[in-house]
């Protein structure tokens, strides 16, 4: 069955990341913790499909107070077609130039991470974001295919993909054409890098608080209500605390 294979292909992915990206996912959180520990920010960064994991580690059950997501809807589809629409959205992310102007909207600062997915590493706006935050004194930590760093050509205007413009480039063990399952077709169905970007987006998270834990305990943290114990109010103080997280720095004056 084409369900079976998929998931075959999607356990032999995530068993790559384990045997491969350990390291430099633990290298990658032990950053993370540092910065949050001094009051740093960890900025989350991903366009079109790739914000998915953005959205998935805060704000969720599990995430906690530390992690800053950077969201553009021009950078999102809300459409398949139209206002929206995923058409403008691929030209939009091409364009150097237009993220850095979006990030000028971020008091940016050396003590923070930026944390940036791509699958294929080659789109502008990545790129953009992870030289732009670099130029700033940031540590950047990309997520992305280096299986396509070996086949693409580069078309930014650095030379560079993702990958070779972080410090700490994870692999998401996924293969160029993200599409997993032949079907007898000329496409393959099915596409590997969102499970991939998310496990790896939920490991960063967990040994982030597994290092935090260690070192005087984790930031607050939301959790499900269906979990015995909660105490009343303990979302919205969650939410406080990022409401202060949120307006705790000031903008520095920049030729904007």
């Amino acid at each position: 069955m084409s369900s079976t294979r998929y998931l075959e292909k999607i356990g032999e992915i995530l068993a790559e990341i384990k045997t491969r990206e350990t390291g430099r996912i633990g290298e990658a959180a032990a950053a993370m913790a540092a910065s949050i520990r001094r009051g740093g920010r960890v900025y989350m960064f991903g366009s079109g499909h790739s914000v998915i994991p953005v959205l998935d580690i805060f704000p969720r059950y599990g995430g906690f107070v530390g992690f800053f997501p950077l969201y553009d809807p021009r950078l999102m589809w809300t459409n398949v077609i139209g206002p929206g629409g995923a058409r403008e959205l691929l030209w939009i992310e091409r364009q150097e130039g237009y993220a850095k102007i979006f990030l000028q909207s971020y008091p940016l600062e050396p003590r923070d991470v930026m944390l940036v997915f791509s699958h294929g590493g080659l789109n502008a706006a990545p790129i953009d974001v992870a030289l732009e935050a670099k130029a700033k004194g940031l540590k950047v930590v990309s997520v992305s295919s280096h299986a396509n760093l070996k086949i693409a050509r580069r078309s930014h205007s650095s030379g560079k993909a993702l990958a070779e413009v972080s410090d700490i480039a994870i692999d998401n063990c996924v293969p160029p054409e993200d599409a997993l399952v032949d079907v007898g077709q000329t496409e393959r169905v099915a596409a590997g890098s969102t499970v991939a970007a998310v496990v790896v987006a939920m490991s960063l998270v967990a040994e982030t608080a597994a290092r935090l834990a260690e070192t005087g305990g984790v930031p607050p943290t939301f959790v499900s209500p269906n979990v015995p114990g909660v105490p009343p109010g303990h979302m919205a103080r969650v939410y406080q605390a990022f409401t202060e997280f949120y307006y705790a720095r000031s903008m520095k004056k920049e030729g904007v």
